[in-house]
């Protein structure tokens, strides 16, 4: 039970973090495509990664009791997707140096006072691309990924371990059943036949002889 829960945290996790990635890398492979151009591989990788990842995570969240009956089979393809997240970050590895925002004296502020107004600098403002913002949001959320579908492979294999031992102990339960019962009828079944026996015996003794 808890450890379903655990699952179910860690899947939902993963959902709200891999649709956003999958969000932006499509932004990048429409633009790519509307150009008549190649998407390049560092995008393309994790785009295909996160699609196939929100995918099974939604599929293997709402069939949990699918999920649970083949918990080695999930956490298996769980672990391949952990493999798979580390080649669309390392693809995308670059981005994790470069620089998103920066910062210039140029800023400006006005500020409304009644008919009166005030304005000038700041002295301050802030420059981001959104281009390498949204890629290097995507990195960091597959890098998310590795880690959630690690754990969700390590909670599919306690589960797995405690429903073989649930299994075991639910059939060495039905044995010793079987076992009392079966005694149980072969002491009747003793006790019955013995008293037929003493019943004949006692007929047989109490016969007259001619």
């Amino acid at each position: 039970m808890i450890a379903g829960l655990f699952f179910a945290f860690w899947r939902f996790l993963e959902i709200i973090t891999l649709i956003p990635t999958l969000g932006m890398l499509a932004y990048f492979v429409h633009e790519f495509t509307k150009a008549n151009q190649l998407t390049p591989g560092y995008i393309l990788t994790l785009f295909i990664v996160s699609v196939l990842g929100a995918v099974w995570a939604i599929v293997t969240l709402f069939r949990r009791k699918s999920t649970r009956e083949s918990a080695i089979f999930v956490s298996f393809i769980d672990l391949c997707f952990v493999g798979a997240f580390i080649a669309g970050v390392y693809e995308l590895r670059s981005i994790s140096k470069a620089s998103c925002t920066s910062f210039s004296g140029n800023g400006v502020f006005s500020v409304s006072l009644g008919p009166n107004g005030v304005s000038g600098s700041s002295g301050l403002h802030i420059n981001t691309n959104k281009t390498c913002a949204m890629l290097k949001a995507s990195f960091a959320f597959g890098i998310m990924n590795c880690i959630f579908f690690f754990i969700t492979s390590l909670i599919l294999l306690t589960m797995h371990r405690n429903r073989e031992s649930d299994v075991v102990v639910t059939k060495e339960t039905y044995r010793r059943r079987r076992s009392h019962d079966s005694r149980r009828g072969h002491s009747r079944s003793g006790s019955r036949s013995g008293s037929t026996r003493h019943h004949r015996s006692s007929r047989d003794y109490r016969q007259p002889y001619v």
